[in-house]
């Protein structure tokens, strides 16, 4: 009912806020006084006189009631506006009050952040100052060490060159006295003889008297006993007779013993020793036996190794010769037909440490061979290679026989090149291979395959390409090798030789890119280098600049091996590629 006393509806006060104090009614809050008598004095009463009337004209309306209901309800409607705005209000103060809640949450993660960066970074440089610390006390300790090695090995030289001297000494005087001594008994010896020489004359002139009687009644007595022995000898038939026999039976059995001997000495040779052409066997010998008692105690009690056990090959490589050892492994235990291998490829890619891990894997023992030392033994060849072939089936685990370099002696019967001594070799190569055995297991390693002879191929049941490694297997021969050559010897603290703090697995990622192209054997090759510089060097570090230096010059001479091998596949190339340039490039022939 603001209306009826002159209150205009929009002038209403706002909605109080918990917490803020409320302005004054009636003005800006300042509470001026006199401002509020000026309000008063210039009040106009007509507003309140005409409100009562409307009033008492209401009261005497017979619409009073409705009125007073409708203007109730408006107040009650802005009553409830009132209250909403208030609530709208205090929502948006709580919203604010959240606001500024999470701000100062966010505010204080934010510090949480920085303080625990700020920590961590402190921690990081605090074990950084420790670390180094560290290192400064071992390089110092490391320091005195050798300072004092060194003071201990120049104290022992200048001790060893004292008793060098005091000996050089003593023997110089004894030497002096030696002679002295010498000299005097010379003296008095030759004095004595001056003096007694004419008894010494006839003393000596008395021992030939007897001596010469004494051997002229030797002489006497011994003709007549043997005078005597052969007249009775000669008159006795019997005694003649029984001595002819002896005699005869003394040589038959002489020439009887020799023979057998003979015979078995070729038997033991063929079941129990080792054929001339046989470089390297695992298979135990009488005299290895004999001369190396605890190596061969060591090899029958090694346990079966791994196939692939310090072999690095390619993925598709390594699963194909994994089946290759798992099915020999098996035809051994089942006495099965071994099959015949020929893997060819690029020296110095593993042939022949894959052949004798696949012997050692399949519990079988294994013989290398090369074709380099048949083709000089000519007649004797085939001879030579029966023994092999026999030697091997007398073998009860199995034989794995491996011929390195097998084209040397194993090439086409049709050329003219090929001697009549080594075409026989050939031939009883052939002979004794020509049907699958459970005795022996035959391998034929060679980079030059296109040059076996057509009998040489049937036999083969298996064909395994060893290509050059690629840059993940580089990578792993690097590291498997300067673990050996280099991590190894330098934990062990037994010999000369230190490694300076760089990055290892860095390097030896880097060294895989720049060793392309190069074989396994090379890369071992390398491993052995960095060893030698290291014991080369003065203090026995080797560091990384050491490290670079000896694979710049292998990767020099490896690209000079290759333009050497270019150039003589050039002059022997004539009409397309030979094998030379498949060398080269890794392909199959």
């Amino acid at each position: 009912m603001s209306w009826l006393f002159g209150y205009n509806k929009g002038q209403q006060l706002p909605p109080q806020v918990p917490g803020v104090p409320a302005p004054p009614p009636g003005g800006d809050g300042d509470g001026d006084k006199n401002k509020a008598k000026d309000k008063w004095s210039n009040f106009d009463p007509t507003g309140l006189e005409r409100a009562a009337k409307a009033a008492r004209e209401l009261d005497q309306s017979r619409h009073a009631k409705e009125a007073l209901q409708l203007a109730k309800m408006q107040e009650e409607t802005l009553h409830l506006e009132q209250n909403a705005k208030i609530k709208e209000y205090e929502a948006a103060v709580e919203q604010l009050k959240n606001e500024q809640i999470r701000v100062q949450s966010e505010e204080r993660r934010k510090t949480l952040n920085e303080e625990t960066k700020q920590n961590q970074a402190r921690a990081l440089y605090q074990d950084k100052l420790a670390r180094q610390r560290y290192e400064d006390q071992l390089r110092q300790q490391q320091q005195m060490n050798e300072d004092n090695l060194r003071k201990q090995e120049e104290s022992v030289q200048k001790q060893e060159a004292m008793r060098r001297s005091t000996v050089e000494h003593e023997m110089e005087l004894r030497h002096k006295n030696e002679m002295l001594r010498i000299e005097a008994e010379a003296r008095a010896r030759a004095k004595v003889e001056r003096e007694n020489a004419d008894i010494i004359r006839e003393q000596i002139r008395l021992k030939a008297a007897e001596h010469r009687q004494t051997v002229l009644e030797s002489i006497t007595t011994a003709g007549t006993v043997f005078g005597e022995g052969f007249r009775a000898f000669v008159s006795d038939w019997d005694k003649v007779t029984a001595t002819v026999a002896g005699l005869t039976l003394l040589a038959v059995g002489v020439y009887s013993a020799k023979n057998a001997t003979g015979v078995a000495g070729r038997f033991v040779e063929a079941r129990l020793g080792k054929p001339s052409l046989v470089r390297d066997t695992s298979r135990i010998t009488v005299a290895e036996a004999f001369k190396h008692p605890i190596k061969v105690t060591r090899r029958l009690l090694s346990r079966i190794q791994d196939a692939l056990e310090g072999v690095v090959l390619s993925p598709k490589l390594e699963e194909r010769v994994r089946d290759i050892a798992i099915a020999t492994r098996n035809t051994k235990n089942n006495k099965g037909l071994y099959r015949n291998i020929l893997m060819y490829g690029p020296p110095g890619t593993g042939k022949t440490l894959f052949a004798k891990k696949l012997a050692m894997h399949s519990g079988m023992d294994y013989a290398i061979m090369t074709g380099g030392d048949v083709a000089p033994m000519g007649r004797d060849g085939v001879t030579a290679m029966h023994k092999v072939f026999d030697w091997a089936n007398t073998s009860k685990r199995g034989l794995l026989l491996f011929v390195d370099e097998a084209d040397a002696f194993l090439r086409k019967r049709s050329t003219e090149k090929i001697s009549e001594d080594l075409r026989a070799t050939l031939n009883a190569f052939l002979y004794r291979t020509g049907e699958q055995s459970n005795k022996f297991m035959l391998v034929l390693a060679s980079n030059q395959p296109e040059q076996f002879d057509w009998a040489i191929n049937d036999r083969i049941d298996e064909i395994v390409n060893f290509q050059l490694p690629g840059l993940d297997e580089r990578e792993r021969l690097v590291r498997l090798y300067f673990d050996k050559y280099v991590l190894k010897p330098a934990s062990e603290g037994k010999q000369r030789l230190k490694v300076a703090q760089f990055d290892y697995g860095k390097k030896c990622s880097e060294l895989a890119k720049i060793t392309e192209g190069m074989s396994g054997r090379e890369i071992s090759k390398l491993g052995v280098a960095w060893q030698a510089a290291a014991y080369a060097s003065e203090d026995g570090i080797l560091t990384e600049a050491m490290i670079d230096a000896r694979v710049a010059d292998a990767v020099r001479q490896h690209q000079q091996k290759m333009e050497w091998l270019r150039a003589e596949g050039k002059e022997g190339d004539k009409g397309g590629k030979n094998p030379l340039q498949h060398l080269l490039e890794g392909t199959p022939v």
